[in-house]
């Protein structure tokens, strides 16, 4: 497969990018960088064709008719000004192309899923980013794109019981979720490889 990754750059993009290489597929990494993007395996670059993109330049986004699939890993980098969430997933609807976004749970349609305490630290730390994060997840998936709402990221290998669940089926747990971060890039390659839902939210476990 041809993957794109948005987001190319940042910690789970770049997990994500490594995840799809070491499974054989080509990458389209789509970063504001190019310049200071590179992956761990060296043999794996002839793989990787790096493209200039910044969602707030619209205009200037790369074509993406040549993938099979866009992962967005796409997240608020220190510097950025409200909105990017936002102008990101309307450039891929835009694109009219398959796509998988990644959210954060609780926020939006999933907000008090991951429990009392686990919610309360979302407003501490993610706070004003909450409302935005939830309009972007409203232009994807009103754009037929599956969402990932996934819980805290931490380090650590890729889980051997990795599975996802509709937002529907997910249980409040009783102590605050976390996934680690190549578990969930792997999840999303999953999905990328093997589609098995659209336009819903889902929940990475592990």
């Amino acid at each position: 497969m041809r993957i794109a990754i948005l987001g190319a750059s940042g910690k789970t993009g770049h997990a994500t990018v490594e995840q799809a290489l070491a499974r054989g597929h080509q990458v389209v990494a789509l970063v504001r960088r190019p310049e200071v993007f590179t992956v761990r395996d060296p043999s794996a670059h002839d793989r990787v064709e790096v493209r200039r993109a910044d969602v707030t330049s619209p205009a200037d986004f790369p074509d993406l008719s040549d993938v099979d699939v866009v992962v967005s890993a796409l997240g608020v980098s220190k510097g950025d000004g409200p909105g990017a969430l936002e102008a990101g997933a309307k450039v891929l609807t835009a694109r009219r192309v398959r796509a998988i976004w990644l959210g954060a749970l609780g926020s939006g349609v999933s907000t008090g899923a991951g429990g009392a305490i686990y919610q309360a630290v979302m407003r501490m730390f993610v706070g004003r980013e909450l409302a935005e994060k939830a309009a972007a997840d409203h232009i994807a998936l009103a754009g037929g794109t599956t969402v990932f709402h996934a819980p805290d990221v931490a380090n650590g290998p890729v889980s051997p019981n990795r599975r996802i669940l509709r937002l529907a089926d997910y249980r409040r747990p009783f102590l605050p979720p976390r996934i680690t971060r190549d578990t969930l890039a792997a999840l999303l390659i999953d999905e990328a490889e093997a589609p098995t839902h659209r336009a819903e939210v889902l929940v990475p476990l592990g």
